[in-house]
């Protein structure tokens, strides 16, 4: 697997975690993120408003030093890549086992066995070690893992005060890894909540941030199964909403049990239209991830936020959620992992036939599972036919292509950037809006900026199909 920057970025924020229990600061990703690139520290200073001399003869020296300390190795910036690698590959070592251990999350194998993360993970990753109720969460017995993604995840969940930002294209697995990561912490007793912003009445709860915060606590509340207490602790005129908010949290919600509070909030994106909400919500997320610094009860609170597309809003660099935290995104499943998925969706005596769909929906989950679906209990010669239709409109995927270009038909300007896509050979660059736009969608992965299309599939869909609509 490739380690690229986010790797290095969860490597460092995990060593610096369990050697002196703080995460990475701002400036310090910056830092790794710009001699990711190769650049110096005046670029890198230059590029993000800092001065020369701050970066490189304060926060530089003491970054290296931090990670040489944490890593048992001497760091540079010249070696930094290869020693967080090799940390990435080996990190949970004895001390960090004994973290895991002491958390309660992971149980120590018998004295005569020798205790791994990877048996424990397994261990505690079937479905018949979650008590399952009526209101439980239920674990997805037909779950991919992509390593290292799960066990990175887990990880930072253990930290007090810790943020998860899960970032993928729609329908790429985003929900079913979060539900993954719920159930396993509520194996050790933490309290979760799992709150999509697409139950949000956007006529009423996006109207102001005091009708979107009230909404907010009421739900939460509710997921928790305890009684709403908004008005003892509600003061919109005396201390603002932002303040109410936060004391709800501090003096009710957060003191409810012993146990940390591990808060999802899924497809966060759909508040990028509002800016009348977002820029004091997402303020707010961080105002709380900073407290666990400094405040004990913040400690028991982990954030996980989820979102389709890169964060294409303006938001000041210390009032944003997410240039902090550890960012995780979802690749595409590898042809191992469609293999194993295809032995989930009952078709263990058909995996030769991954290899010609993977032709054309690349390791996309939802296309995958929708093909796998398709070929149970029907004999070899039909994946064929299967093959033949698939970018047409007879073909399993039509009402899912359908609903996509009927999107394109209401919105001329994204059918127009599509198919300059298409038409381009090695990618063209988009406007961010476009970008962003055809990325939430999953029809385009970007690279650098570059934008191609998603997978074979569409493609040859919209390339016929784009002709009657742009003309």
């Amino acid at each position: 697997m490739v380690f690229g920057v986010d790797d290095a970025i969860q490597a460092a924020n995990q060593a610096i975690t369990l050697s002196v229990g703080r995460s990475l600061t701002d400036v310090e990703i910056i830092i790794l993120k710009g001699a990711w690139q190769r650049l110096d520290y005046d670029q890198i200073a230059a590029q993000n408003q800092y001065s020369t001399s701050y970066v490189s003869n304060d926060i530089a020296p003491k970054l290296w030093k931090a990670l040489t300390d944490a890593l048992g190795e001497k760091v540079r910036k010249s070696n930094f890549k290869a020693a967080l690698q090799r940390f990435a590959e080996s990190h949970l070592s004895n001390n960090e086992m004994a973290t895991l251990l002491k958390s309660g999350v992971f149980r120590a194998a018998p004295t005569n066995a020798q205790p791994t993360l990877e048996n424990s993970v397994q261990s505690i990753g079937t479905a018949t070690n979650f008590p399952i109720d009526g209101e439980g969460l239920i674990p997805d017995e037909n779950y991919i893992p992509r390593p290292p993604v799960e066990k990175n995840c887990y990880a930072t969940l253990l930290q007090p005060g810790s943020l998860l930002r899960i970032k993928a294209p729609r329908q790429m697995g985003k929900t079913s890894l979060v539900n993954h990561l719920l159930c396993q912490v509520a194996h050790a007793n933490y309290r979760t909540v799992y709150l999509s912003l697409e139950l949000t009445d956007r006529r009423k709860h996006l109207v102001d941030l005091s009708q979107f915060l009230r909404w907010f606590c009421l739900n939460i509340s509710r997921e928790l199964g305890i009684p709403t207490d908004l008005e003892d602790y509600w003061d919109e005129d005396g201390l603002g909403v932002k303040v109410s908010c936060t004391t709800y949290f501090e003096k009710y919600l957060l003191p409810q049990a012993e146990s940390p509070l591990v808060l999802c909030l899924d497809d966060v994106d759909l508040l990028f239209p509002y800016p009348e909400v977002y820029e004091d919500f997402f303020g707010l997320l961080r105002s709380w991830y900073e407290k666990a610094r400094s405040r004990l009860i913040w400690k028991k609170f982990r954030l996980v936020i989820v979102h389709a597309t890169d964060v294409y809003i303006r938001l000041n660099i210390h009032q944003s959620p997410f240039n902090v935290g550890v960012p995780v995104s979802l690749p595409d499943f590898t042809l191992e992992q469609s293999q194993s998925f295809a032995r989930a969706c009952h078709l263990s005596g058909k995996v030769e036939q991954v290899k010609p769909l993977r032709v054309w929906v690349g390791g996309h989950p939802y296309l995958l599972k929708l093909a796998f679906l398709a070929l149970a209990n029907q004999p070899e010669e039909f994946l064929e036919e299967l093959l033949v239709e698939l970018p047409t409109e007879s073909g399993i995927y039509g009402a899912h292509l359908r609903e996509h270009l009927l999107n394109l038909q209401r919105e001329l300007e994204l059918a127009i950037a599509l198919k300059q896509v298409i038409s381009a050979d090695d990618g063209v660059k988009l406007k961010s809006m476009l970008a962003y736009k055809l990325q939430s969608m999953g029809l385009i992965s970007l690279t650098k900026n570059i934008a191609h299309p998603r997978c074979r599939l569409y493609r040859d869909y919209f390339a016929e199909r784009l002709e009657d609509i742009v003309v």
